[in-house]
């Protein structure tokens, strides 16, 4: 089951934290045009004529839609948590936001992963609007990633930003790099987790989060 699974090994994860990739600051974007030149020449490589009627408007469909899936790299994840609350009435509680719909795409081979992310902290003095863990799940999403880094960097931006006394960060998904080229496993899935402050160091704590996670298991077979 996940939760014993986790409760052996989360203790053992160590994930880097989030760091820019080097030089991205200086790179020039290329323009609408340049990138529907290069998708052209990807069909062309592929075997297509983009010049037929049925895939005259795909490079300019298909940056638009690059626009979308990697929209990630214009938000701001810090900012988006920026907005507390402190009047809390001393609550102290966990709070969990499960089955947080993950879209993203790897960046070894450009292809989709799709998922779902389960995010807790414990509050210290403030808490956040639940739709602003799902945004950040999102910011981080919408960019090339692997499943490793993402959860550390979900994880790792909530830690630093909200200072709670814990986090917790497990994502369950699907890559396509998988199931679709490669070995062909379809159904397959990989499971991550970051663990943080009172979930690494308080096994209680820690189950109560993952047995949340088996509640939600359960009630979808």
């Amino acid at each position: 089951m996940l939760g014993a699974f986790w409760t052996e090994t989360a203790l053992n994860i160590q994930s880097p934290k989030p760091k820019l990739a080097k030089g991205n600051r200086s790179i020039k974007k290329p323009s609408q045009a340049e990138a529907e030149s290069a998708i052209r020449t990807l069909l062309l490589w592929a075997g297509e004529d983009p010049d037929r009627e049925g895939l005259r408007d795909t490079p300019s469909r298909v940056a638009r839609a690059y626009g979308e899936f990697f929209r990630g790299y214009a938000e701001d994840p810090v900012s988006i948590l920026a907005r507390t609350f402190e009047e809390i009435e001393g609550y102290d509680e966990m709070v969990v936001l499960r089955d947080i719909r993950v879209e993203s795409h790897c960046e070894h081979h450009m292809v989709p992963i799709l998922g779902r992310a389960h995010v807790a902290y414990l509050p210290n003095t403030r808490v956040v609007g639940i739709s602003k863990l799902a945004r950040v799940v999102d910011a981080y999403a919408h960019r090339f990633q692997i499943q490793e880094k993402l959860t550390a960097q979900i994880a790792n931006t909530i830690n630093d930003v909200l200072q709670p006394r814990g986090v917790a960060v497990v994502i369950e998904a699907n890559h396509q790099c998988m199931s679709t080229r490669g070995v062909h496993k379809p159904g397959a899935s990989m499971i991550t987790s970051r663990m943080l402050g009172a979930f690494r160091d308080d096994p209680s704590t820690r189950r109560e989060f993952l047995a949340m996670i088996e509640q939600r298991n359960c009630s979808s077979v």
